[in-house]
């Protein structure tokens, strides 16, 4: 959602990294540890120390780093997001800075290059700070960055997917799975070793991070981590098959006249032949790349496709409205109410001014 904003607003996102960052935390709790081995002092090697600052291995430590952190921010003059904890946005006279947190890791982003820089300085005055310059490489997303434009992807990572697996030199496929085909525990094939299943579907969830094309597929087959069959297998692996020529796939965001905020929902109906389940889906976008999206199978049993229609539209405008939240939060409010328009699919528009 940042990297689809900062690509309508022609922002340019940093990244900061903060070095050992859990040793920058306070701990509030009394917390005592052993000397360590080879560094005890002598004649008092039966004696403890009292910790005040934590340590990594510390349960306590990402917590006090985060309370050190949050303060800073806010003592800095920022604001920090009720819907979204580590979403911190200060406004200075028209101007906006935005800082998203992700442990030691700070993306930073707003209108004004010289409340940027000056952050930066704050920051380093504090802490042992490295300044990455522009974001390109974060959590395994390959970010590329141009004026209005942003691309990310997962190339890298899926040429080491397929690599891991023996699959560099298969045969490609047009199409992730087959349109009409159902899985389910007991198909009477073979069992396969559960290990490498688990170890291949856990790839692919990370692989959609930036690939919502095999986000159905995936959530279909992690269903089967527990009793997977060679069906299953060679599901994923077809998966696989179609991620070969499509490695270089992302989502890319840009500009765009009509800035609006568009979402998509849509669900099958008793999908699952084990529990006659249906699977929600639903994808959110500002007019370019979509930037939330979801596939899952519901809680509960529909007795009709209007009632897994009503489901799946349920957990789209549960997901919209905390979207809603966050973007008041950035100064971006809505003057109109929700418009729900369901047919066979949900859709709902609502402007951002």
């Amino acid at each position: 959602m940042l990297l689809a904003l900062a690509a309508q607003k022609g922002w340019l996102i940093h990244q900061l990294d903060v070095k050992s960052a859990f040793l920058n935390g306070y701990l509030e709790e009394e917390i005592f540890v052993e000397q360590p081995k080879g560094f005890a002092v002598q004649e008092k090697e039966n004696k403890v120390y009292h910790l005040k600052k934590a340590l990594y291995g510390l349960k306590q430590a990402p917590r006090s780093w985060y309370s050190r952190i949050d303060a800073h921010l806010m003592n800095l003059g920022f604001e920090k997001s009720l819907s979204e904890f580590t979403l911190y946005i200060k406004k200075v006279d028209g101007e906006i800075v935005v800082i998203s947190l992700y442990v030691d890791d700070l993306l930073v982003t707003g209108s004004s290059k010289e409340l940027i820089d000056k952050f930066k300085k704050e920051m380093e005055d504090v802490f042992e700070m490295t300044d990455i310059g522009m974001m390109s490489f974060f959590l395994g997303m390959e970010i590329q960055q141009k004026q209005n434009e942003v691309f990310l992807c997962q190339q890298k990572y899926a040429k080491e997917v397929l690599k891991n697996f023996n699959m560099e030199g298969c045969k490609s496929t047009a199409t992730p799975m087959n349109q009409k085909e159902k899985f389910c525990k007991e198909d009477g094939a073979e069992k396969v070793d559960e290990e490498p299943y688990r170890s291949l579907i856990g790839c692919l969830m990370y692989l959609t991070t930036t690939r919502p094309d095999i986000m159905q597929a995936v959530s279909l087959l992690s269903r089967y981590m527990h009793c997977a069959s060679e069906i299953h297998f060679q599901a994923a692996k077809r998966i696989l098959r179609y991620v070969k020529d499509t490695v270089d796939y992302g989502i890319r965001f840009s500009q765009v006249k009509d800035f609006n905020f568009h979402g998509f929902s849509d669900s099958d109906w008793a999908r699952c032949a084990d529990d006659m389940r249906s699977t929600s889906g639903y994808c959110f976008t500002f007019g370019s790349g979509i930037f939330s999206w979801c596939s899952k199978k519901q809680d509960v049993i529909a007795q009709s496709t209007a009632e897994a229609e009503y489901v799946a539209a349920a957990a789209a405008v549960n997901q919209s409205l905390w979207i809603r939240k966050l973007m008041t939060n950035l100064h971006m409010k809505q003057e109109i109410a929700l418009r729900y328009l369901l047919t066979t699919r949900l859709q709902f528009l609502f402007p951002i001014i």
